[in-house]
């Protein structure tokens, strides 16, 4: 079996990302792939969303505003949902559940 990697192009930038300190648990466990989740967060697909965040997202991308996703998680008892926002200023983007905001 050959595994192939797709080369994807962000729509912005990320700045340094940080976790918190929750999300940093579930990431240490092999529990959060955090690469699957900025790489959904930075090519837009945000298709969990409903349509009024998604329009939302595109418009902060265009406007640099700040861009929020929230993505489902599974078998996690902190959470159903991890959210990834990157800041206005594209000066960082922080990984956290909802309940850390």
């Amino acid at each position: 079996m050959t595994t192939v990697k797709l080369d994807v192009v962000p729509l912005f930038a990320t700045g340094p990302v940080y976790m918190t300190q929750g999300t940093h648990h579930l990431y240490l466990e092999n529990r959060l792939d955090v690469s699957a989740l900025l790489r959904r967060h930075v090519t837009g697909d945000w298709q969990e969303m409903v349509p009024e965040d998604q329009q939302s997202n595109l418009e902060a991308v265009r406007e640099g505003l700040r861009v929020f996703s929230s993505f489902a998680i599974e078998d996690c008892a902190e959470s159903d949902k991890v959210w990834v926002i990157t800041e206005a200023d594209r000066s960082s983007t922080t990984i956290l559940f909802p309940s850390e905001y």
